[in-house]
C-alpha cells in the first residue's frame, strides 16, 4: 500500500470514526427519550451522557494508538535506519545491509538507499584495488629498471677503464649496452601502454593486411632477435595467400611481441625453441607460439592474462617484467574482436593461441 493511501486511510479514519460513533450513541438517547421514561430524565440523561463521552474518548484512545503505532512502524522505523545508515556512510562504514523496506515510497527509498550503498562499497573496494595495483607497477618496474641500469653502467664503467680493451670486447659491451637499453625502453613502453589501457585511449589504426606477408615480416624481425639469444625459431603458415583480416599493424606486432618476450623470459633449456603456426580455422585465423620453456602450473594457467598476475612470484633479475604484458595481449586481441586462451604442461612448455576474424567482402545487392 502506498503511503498516499495510508495517510487518506488514517485521516478518514480519525474523522469518521468519531462522527459515527456519536452519531449513533445520540440516535440512541434519542430513541431512549422517545420510550416515555419522564420522571427520571434528568438523572438518567446526564448517566448516559457520561457514559457516551467515556466511550467516545476510549475508542479514540484506542483508534489513535493502533494508527499511531501504524504510521510509526510504516514511516519512522525506516527513517531511522535511514539515518543510522547515512551517518555510517558519512564514518566511511560502508560494511553493513540497510533492512529491507516495505512496498510504500519510504521501503522503495531504503531499497535505492541499499543499492547506493552496495555500488559506493563495490567503487571503494575496485579503488583500493586500483591503489595496489599500481604501487604493484611502480615497484615491479623500479625493479626491472635497476638491473639493465645497473649493468649499462656496469659495461660503461669497463669501457672507461679500459677492461674492454680489444675491439672485439668493446663491440660486444656496446651490444649488451644497446639490448639493456632496448630492455629499458621496452618496459616504458609496456607503462605507458597501460595508462591508455586505464583510459580506453588505445590509438588503433585498422587496415586490411594480407596474413601471409605480415606474418612473414614479422617472423623476419624476429629471427634476428632470438638468434642471439641462442633460441631457435620455427615458422608454419597454413592459409591462402589471398585471405585477408582487418587488424592494427603495430598492436598486433606488439601482441606478438609481447607473447615472444614472455616465452624467452621463461625458456629453461639450454637450447631454446619457439614455433609460430599461423592457421586457417573457418571465418577466424588461428595463431598459435609454442615454446619450450618450463609451463605454467594447472592453478596459474587461468590467470596469465589477469593484470600484474605473475606465476614466478621470485621476481629474480633473469625474469623480470612488469606483469602486464599479458593482460596488454589480451585487451588488444578483444579490441579485434578475437580472443587469446593458452594451454601449458610444466617442464614441457606453453601454447599461446589467439585468433582474429578474417576480411570478408559483402556482397552489394
Amino acid at each position: 500500500m502506498k503511503l498516499r493511501t495510508k495517510l487518506i486511510i488514517t485521516f478518514l479514519t480519525l474523522i469518521l470514526v468519531p462522527v459515527i460513533f456519536t452519531g449513533a450513541a445520540f440516535f440512541g438517547f434519542g430513541r431512549y427519550q422517545i420510550s416515555g421514561i419522564k420522571a427520571t430524565y434528568g438523572v438518567e440523561v446526564e448517566a448516559l451522557l457520561l457514559d457516551m463521552i467515556l466511550t467516545i474518548i476510549l475508542i479514540l484512545i484506542f483508534t489513535s494508538v493502533l494508527l499511531t503505532a501504524w504510521i510509526y512502524r510504516s514511516i519512522v522505523t525506516p527513517l531511522h535506519h535511514l539515518q543510522v545508515a547515512t551517518k555510517k556512510i558519512t564514518e566511511g562504514n560502508l560494511d553493513f545491509e540497510m533492512p529491507a523496506g516495505g512496498d510504500d515510497e519510504i521501503g522503495e527509498l531504503c531499497t535505492d538507499f541499499e543499492e547506493m550503498r552496495r555500488r559506493l562499497k563495490e567503487s571503494a573496494e575496485e579503488k583500493v584495488e586500483s591503489e595496489r595495483q599500481n604501487k604493484e607497477l611502480i615497484s615491479n618496474i623500479s625493479h626491472d629498471l635497476k638491473t639493465p641500469i645497473a649493468a649499462v653502467k656496469g659495461y660503461v664503467e669497463g669501457l672507461m677503464d679500459g677492461v674492454a680493451d680489444t675491439p672485439e670486447k668493446q663491440e660486444k659491451y656496446i651490444r649488451t649496452i644497446y639490448n639493456k637499453a632496448n630492455d629499458m625502453d621496452r618496459l616504458i613502453n609496456e607503462l605507458s601502454f597501460y595508462s591508455k589501457i586505464d583510459t580506453n585511449r588505445i590509438p588503433y589504426t585498422f587496415e586490411k593486411i594480407n596474413v601471409n606477408a605480415y606474418f612473414a615480416d614479422c617472423i623476419e624481425d624476429l629471427s634476428i632477435e632470438l638468434e642471439e639469444q641462442n633460441i631457435e625459431l620455427s615458422y608454419f603458415n597454413y592459409v591462402d595467400e589471398e585471405v585477408l583480416v582487418i587488424a592494427d599493424v603495430e598492436q598486433i606486432k606488439r601482441v606478438i611481441n609481447n607473447i615472444v618476450g614472455n616465452s624467452i623470459k621463461y625458456i629453461d633449456k639450454p637450447r631454446g625453441m619457439v614455433n609460430i603456426r599461423v592457421k586457417d580455422v573457418g571465418d577466424f585465423i588461428q595463431v598459435e607460439i609454442e615454446d619450450n620453456g618450463k609451463g605454467i602450473g594447472a592453478k596459474d594457467l587461468p590467470q596469465i592474462f589477469d593484470r600484474f598476475y605473475r606465476a614466478d612470484a621470485s621476481r629474480n633479475s633473469s625474469k623480470g617484467g612488469s606483469g602486464i604484458g599479458l593482460s596488454i595481449v589480451k585487451k588488444i586481441i578483444e579490441d579485434h574482436g578475437g580472443q587469446v586462451w593458452a594451454t601449458s604442461k610444466e617442464h614441457t612448455g606453453t601454447v599461446m593461441y589467439f585468433v582474429l576474424r578474417k576480411y570478408q567482402e559483402v556482397p552489394v545487392t
